[in-house]
């Protein structure tokens, strides 16, 4: 088991690739730093592994699925997940990792938000974006955490060996916030600054279909972690649409005793039947969260004693080595 492992997901980063495990290689000396080519075309993974780099490769397209890769191959104390576009200074890295170790924090988030994303991010859309992300989980999850979509990150053992990966591409880093604070995970802010893609460097990540995908996630991840929540809005929703359409026809019986609109009151008879089912299956999903949270508690345990046994076995190795 590796004490640090820099995680570095890469597509057609030839430009910068190198600078950036050169800088990583000098703030954490004792750190194993791996490069994953996502079908690079350009060279990156000959770069990476000429400034010293651990390469390997994942043949799925996507950040998502790279990511994946990484957390099933790789077994760490900490781990440090950076990009390759050299936008995350290498400098705060021995913070984070020192969080992780001391600390016992699950996840370390680099915050560029904070700092001056602002400024040195020429794409406005993506600025905005940003915002609106973190906004929009905070308060649905009511959580405090400064920068949602950062690929500036540091995670402990357990983290990383119980975080299902389902996202394919940029959303996975929404994706990582919200199991983290669904599972009541310790996470930590450090205000990183951030610098633009240097000139010739391009973004993979497109505003707007990307952008899209982030929030269909994050609507995907409400229902799937917070079901009650979620459906007894819908609920409601129902509810108060078949309150609008029946006032008249109450108001019509009071009237003259009749009913006069007898589809309008057969239908709202469905939509508050439809609210009572979405109510009920808002129960339902919430009894069978709950008990996988009770499931997710016992998984923890057991990788926390895999990881005691590494540990033991890579104490037999050193010392049979110093004998």
């Amino acid at each position: 088991m590796d004490k640090i492992a820099v995680l570095i997901p890469c597509y057609n980063e030839s430009k910068t690739i190198e600078k950036v495990v050169t800088d990583f290689r000098k703030v954490l000396p004792e750190a194993v730093i791996y490069v994953y080519d996502n079908n690079s075309t350009d060279g990156t993974d000959k770069i990476a592994e000429a400034a010293g780099a651990v390469v390997r490769y994942e043949y799925q397209q996507g950040k998502g699925n790279v990511i994946r890769r990484m957390f099933r191959d790789i077994d760490a104390e900490c781990y440090i997940m950076t990009d390759g576009d050299d936008t995350y200074p290498a400098e705060y890295a021995p913070d984070m990792v020192s969080k992780i170790l001391d600390r016992n924090v699950d996840m370390v988030v680099g915050d560029r938000l904070s700092s001056t994303y602002f400024e040195e991010n020429k794409r406005p859309f993506h600025n905005f974006g940003n915002s609106i992300v973190r906004w929009s989980i905070n308060m649905l999850f009511r959580s405090d955490i400064k920068d949602i979509m950062t690929g500036y990150r540091a995670f402990s053992y357990q983290f990383v060996k119980t975080f299902p990966v389902l996202s394919k591409g940029f959303e996975i880093e929404t994706e990582m916030s919200i199991h983290a604070i669904d599972k009541n995970m310790f996470v930590e802010n450090v205000i990183i600054d951030y610098r633009d893609r240097p000139e010739g460097s391009e973004s993979k990540l497109n505003t707007y279909s990307d952008g899209f995908k982030v929030i269909r996630t994050i609507i995907r991840l409400f229902k799937n972690y917070k079901p009650m929540t979620f459906f007894g809005i819908i609920s409601a929703m129902l509810v108060i649409l078949s309150a609008v359409f029946f006032i008249p026809v109450a108001i019509d019986y009071a009237n003259t005793g009749l009913v006069e609109r007898f589809p309008t009151l057969i239908v709202c008879g469905f939509v508050v039947m439809a609210a009572l089912q979405s109510l009920f299956t808002g129960i339902m999903l919430q009894s069978i969260i709950q008990k996988n949270k009770h499931d997710f508690e016992m998984r923890l345990m057991e990788v926390m004693d895999n990881k005691k046994r590494y540990n033991q076995k890579d104490n037999r190795i050193a010392n049979s080595e110093d004998s």
